[in-house]
């Protein structure tokens, strides 16, 4: 199963996360009981979020989830199938069938799983099946106060990383491998012929 441009995906953008963990406190009361924080915090045992915060070097901050592959690891190795794929096309996990065995935790090339020693199962991201059901965003985007994660189709995000790129080649904003020159002209300065030779001069006419 290949990933769609129509599909819906959750956007991350680490330039803009400043690790406020907004995103980690909304994921653990949407899991929570109560699904209030005032009720999360006094549960016995606390809510887990799903998602977190990961600081690189002390300086950079990226919010790292499940990304609920085409091809998933966790779900090919699970040998309790509690691992499966939503209609939806989201990677969930059913509580009922985990044994705790860590399959998934071994198998995840993002470091996703995390088991709960006191249920002693495993928790993910279930990409809050049940606020996409009912016509919601998922807890950690709405949470999120800078646009860091965000929610919707791939062809959008796709579209708009091409107009960056595109604005940042026409803009003379350096690019690795491209280096780019744009002459700039002060308002009300016209070229000399000499200054437009001058500028082409690299550029062989014959």
């Amino acid at each position: 199963m290949s990933l769609s441009p129509s599909d819906y995906v959750i956007f991350i953008d680490p330039a803009r996360c400043m690790g406020c963990k907004a995103c980690e406190t909304a994921c653990a009361v949407e899991h929570s009981l109560s699904k209030n924080i005032f009720g999360a915090v006094l549960e016995k045992p606390l809510p887990i979020p799903r998602i977190r915060v990961v600081t690189i070097d002390g300086l950079l901050y990226a919010p790292m989830r499940c990304q609920h592959c085409r091809d998933a690891p966790c779900m090919n190795v699970c040998p309790t199938k509690a691992i499966h794929r939503s209609r939806e096309g989201f990677v969930i996990l059913d509580p009922n069938k985990c044994i705790g065995c860590l399959m998934c935790v071994l198998a995840c090339p993002f470091g996703h799983p995390r088991y709960d020693p006191d249920t002693k199962t495993v928790v993910k991201c279930d990409f809050c099946i049940e606020r996409i059901r009912s016509g919601k965003v998922p807890a950690c985007v709405e949470a999120c106060p800078t646009g860091a994660l965000r929610y919707g189709r791939l062809e959008e995000f796709l579209e708009e990383l091409a107009a960056a790129k595109a604005r940042e080649m026409v803009s003379g904003k350096p690019m690795p491998g491209i280096v780019i020159y744009k002459p700039v002209i002060e308002a009300g300065e016209t070229l000399k012929p000499m200054d437009v030779n001058f500028m082409y001069k690299p550029v062989s006419w014959r």
